[in-house]
């Protein structure tokens, strides 16, 4: 099996003396090469030319925003349909970020060593499965995606960030982005299949559940949500602070259906399209993509095997 090993040094986890124990191991079971990414993008270009050349495994070692990258990447030849470009190599990773939803999501461990051994033990047994993935305006996403508040919070975060994100860095960012939204509120027209178009200020979509996390505290806000179903769509028409707050606390301690009055819910969708009247922040997999007054989410089932 020939791999690669693409390490993001600059992420929360990653560490010289790690990278170097997670490529020996690697090593004794692949032919493997490892990369340091030292540019956003790289990974995805080392992806790229990985599923080109035929390369069996890329194994992404860093944060969401690695992975995502080496996703996107791996399906860049795509054209939004995997099935149409033949065998991809398959994905693995091993967290070094700060959230690692994806990871954690598929059961992988929180600890690099850990997750270093639960990889081997996957090489070995020739363990994997599919996933399935969202497209948005292009971008694949692994976790979550949105317009409005939320994609305000991740833009407000990457310029104050250093090596270290923090649960607490990410509430006074929310705070901040709710009292002052760096683009004001303009509203947004939902649209999905079978459905009357439906005006909101803010759109969170899913591909798994988890949406993210708070520390190590799962936010959910689409329970029904897997890489094994459709796009979640989290929406709110109101973001007065008792409807935030309600369905803030019951994001974070409850794991059950959220209802409300301002709530816009629904589970395992095919599409989803969102229309601003104006430019609004958009995200994907909580890296900030853009402006955008129009964006069409997709379910794209199956894209992606993970060595699991």
């Amino acid at each position: 099996m020939r791999a690669i090993l693409v390490v993001n040094p600059q992420a929360t986890s990653t560490t010289a003396g790690g990278r170097d124990v997670l490529a020996h191991a690697l090593a004794s079971q692949v032919k493997l090469d490892v990369v340091e990414t030292d540019y956003r993008g790289h990974a995805m270009a080392v992806a790229r030319s990985a599923a080109r050349d035929g390369i069996d495994l890329v194994v992404a070692h860093g944060g969401d925003g690695t992975v995502n990258e080496v996703v996107n990447g791996l399906l860049a030849d795509a054209d939004g349909d995997p099935a149409g470009i033949g065998d991809l190599p398959m994905l693995g990773v091993v967290p070094g970020g700060s959230a690692n939803v994806f990871a954690r999501a598929l059961g992988i461990a929180h600890d690099p060593v850990e997750a270093t051994h639960q990889l081997l033990n996957a090489i070995e047994s020739d363990r994997s499965r599919k996933v399935g993935l969202g497209l948005a305006d292009g971008h694949w996403f692994t976790f979550n995606a949105g317009m409005g508040w939320d994609a305000d919070v991740v833009g407000r975060v990457a310029k104050r960030r250093g090596k270290q994100t923090t649960a607490g860095l990410y509430l006074r960012a929310a705070v901040a982005s709710h009292l002052r939204p760096p683009l004001g509120r303009p509203p947004l027209t939902v649209r999905i299949p079978g459905e009357e178009p439906t005006e909101v200020l803010t759109a969170f979509v899913s591909n798994t559940d988890p949406w993210s996390y708070l520390g190590d505290r799962p936010v959910h806000l689409n329970p029904g949500s897997s890489f094994d179903t459709g796009l979640g769509l989290f929406a709110l028409s109101g973001l007065r602070l008792p409807t935030v707050f309600k369905h803030v606390r019951q994001a974070l301690l409850t794991k059950s259906d959220q209802r409300g009055r301002r709530l816009l819910r629904h589970d395992d969708l095919p599409m989803i399209r969102i229309d601003a009247a104006e430019p609004v922040n958009f995200q994907v997999d909580g890296d900030l993509v853009g402006q955008r007054t129009r964006v069409e989410f997709f379910s794209v089932p199956g894209a992606l095997t993970v060595t699991v």
